[in-house]
């Protein structure tokens, strides 16, 4: 059974963007769910992204026991002064510790303009003070913006634990960020023609520093190209995984669950029945 350790259920329904779920639409998601069981996913991890957004996730939470919530406030998401988002965020450590697994998505991101780079790496560095605070992981964004988050993460490598998501750098931060003991995840550019490097990275790197994640609904798969994904597409990015090392997909199933459930703290599977 795979578990999908990044994916935004909450924009998988028809609220508006920064809206709060409302009931009928948490149950848009029931038949999302229902497909993602057939496929073979066990368990979801939906990212928070702001605060509307990570409230939202911690409501999907507590309705699927199958879902675990981050909460965080994303690089390009920052409206809201850096007191006020710490302010927000324990609220909701206070209130719904048990949905909670980590904090994320936060980091850098260089891509998105305009950005401003000292505000970023505030409120960064807040969240990830916060996570050392709750012990919690860590789920980390990093795009166009590697020198610089890596200098910061570097100072936090032996106090917290955590992943880059859609891990997009080269082989030598790869290698330095799991020698730290974190993780890479994978998703589903691992499929895109153009991205031979990716797929030499995840022949080179240890499995043991790899995670799965889709990213719902963004990034599907290259045979899905134009549609939205899915966390149950979650099978494609692990067969590519194990076509790219070479090994047999029960193997990668494995080792990577027991990464994430490592990593987020989650049960083993058979006690979620």
């Amino acid at each position: 059974m795979l578990i999908d350790t990044h994916c935004h259920l909450n924009i998988m329904t028809s609220k508006e963007p920064e809206a709060i779920l409302t009931l009928t639409q948490l149950a848009e998601l029931e038949p999302v769910l229902g497909r993602i069981a057939q496929a073979g996913i066990a368990e979801m991890i939906t990212v928070g992204t702001s605060i509307p957004e990570s409230l939202n996730c911690i409501m999907i939470a507590k309705k699927y026991p199958v879902v675990k919530a981050t909460i965080g406030v994303h690089p390009c998401d920052i409206t809201l002064p850096l007191a006020t988002i710490i302010a927000e965020l324990e609220k909701f450590l206070c209130t719904y510790r048990a949905e909670i697994v980590a904090i994320g998505e936060i980091g850098l991101d260089y891509y998105h303009r305009p950005y401003d780079k000292e505000t970023q790496a505030s409120v960064f560095k807040a969240q990830l003070e916060l996570a050392k605070k709750y012990d919690l992981p860590v789920v980390v964004h990093i795009r166009d913006a590697g020198e610089d988050a890596m200098a910061i993460l570097a100072s936090y490598k032996d106090s917290l634990r955590g992943v880059v998501h859609c891990f997009s750098q080269d082989l030598a931060a790869a290698q330095e960020i799991i020698s730290w003991g974190w993780y890479i995840g994978i998703d589903g550019p691992l499929t895109y023609p153009k991205n031979s490097y990716l797929r030499e990275l995840v022949a080179t790197v240890p499995l043991t520093g790899i995670l799965l994640e889709t990213d719902a609904p963004f990034l599907p798969p290259q045979s899905l190209r134009g549609k939205k994904n899915c966390p149950s597409n979650l099978g494609i990015i692990a067969h590519a995984v194990a076509d790219a090392r070479g090994v047999d997909i029960a193997t990668v199933i494995a080792q990577t669950t027991s990464n994430a459930q490592e990593l987020f703290r989650l049960l083993p599977l058979r006690q979620l029945s």
